[in-house]
């Protein structure tokens, strides 16, 4: 079995929920999962998780994202992006100085409310479910950062802009509101996650590619270690005698591990055969680690 995890180009036409079942059969294990949603018409930046990665999947969600965005100025949909109905078209009679003014003005944090079209439960009820049946409810807005954006091209009204922003930010929203405050409409004509935290777009496999890796035996050197994520912590060993207790999940002292000087903080703790177990937290007061996360990898 396969653990750690896979920076995957996400295609145009696959949900990430496709990726990973399409992943489940070319590596023929079911443990995957993926660290955030990309529409099925966006493409670009999808981390999978991998075995023993994926108590990852949470932690690498929370991460930044990075976008290359189509604007197109003068259209509203129901879905805020090209794919939908449209509701409204009108000419986007503005100037290019008055575009980069609403669109910079983004930048920061502001209140989104999400779209109708979107995973988001509101009374247990997914709201593209609601909006599929023809309803429209009230949603709570929801803070959002905006860390950058910086217009790439402009030939209205299509602007191409990357944004820079914080996770759970809706970029076919922020192409709504945009248009919105221009007063013309704006929908999200293209988009390409170009990094998702430390991964970009530069390392990204397609699932084709993947394939031929696994068949010529040499995807494991396309799959970052678990631990890698954690290289900022000091690393720990367990002297062996006392490896039972870490396989067990156990806090253990400091006087039973090689490295002597500790402070406090997080570490990674492996055993005298290198092998991997977790996260384990330093507590001066009793002088021994107790476990934060297990990452133990069997198989």
């Amino acid at each position: 079995m396969y653990n750690g995890i896979i920076n995957i180009y996400k295609e145009k036409g696959y949900t990430s929920h496709d990726v990973v079942a399409k992943l489940r059969g070319i590596l023929k294990q079911k443990k995957i999962g993926h660290t955030g949603t990309l529409d099925p018409e966006a493409e670009g930046v999808l981390p999978v998780c991998l075995g023993s990665g994926t108590k990852l999947c949470s932690m690498l969600t929370d991460e930044g994202k990075e976008y290359r965005a189509v604007l197109l100025l003068g259209y509203e949909t129901d879905t805020q992006d090209m794919t939908g109905r449209v509701l409204a078209h009108k000419e986007a009679a503005v100037t290019e100085t008055q575009a980069e003014e609403a669109i910079l003005s983004f930048v920061g944090g502001y209140a989104q409310i999400p779209p109708m079209y979107s995973a988001i439960k509101v009374d247990g009820k997914k709201l593209y479910e609601l909006a599929r049946a023809g309803k429209v409810v009230a949603r709570e807005p929801r803070q959002v950062q905006i860390h950058q954006i910086e217009i790439e091209e402009m030939e209205l009204p299509r602007i191409t802009m990357r944004v820079a922003c914080s996770k759970g930010t809706y970029i076919r929203t922020l192409c709504h509101d945009i248009g919105q405050k221009l007063g013309c409409g704006g929908a999200m004509a293209e988009l390409v996650r170009t990094k998702a935290g430390s991964f970009g777009i530069g390392g990204a496999l397609r699932l084709s590619e993947v394939e031929a890796l696994r068949e010529r035996g040499e995807l494991a050197a396309e799959i970052l270690p678990v631990d890698s994520v954690f290289a900022a912590y000091p690393k720990i060993t367990v002297e062996r005698r006392f490896q039972k207790l870490i396989e067990n999940g156990n806090a253990f002292y400091r006087s039973m591990s090689r490295e002597k000087a500790v402070t406090d903080g997080q570490a990674r703790v492996y055993d005298e055969e290198g092998r991997f177990y977790g996260v384990f937290r330093f507590c001066p007061e009793e002088d021994r680690f107790i476990p934060v996360r297990m990452f133990m990898e069997n198989g």
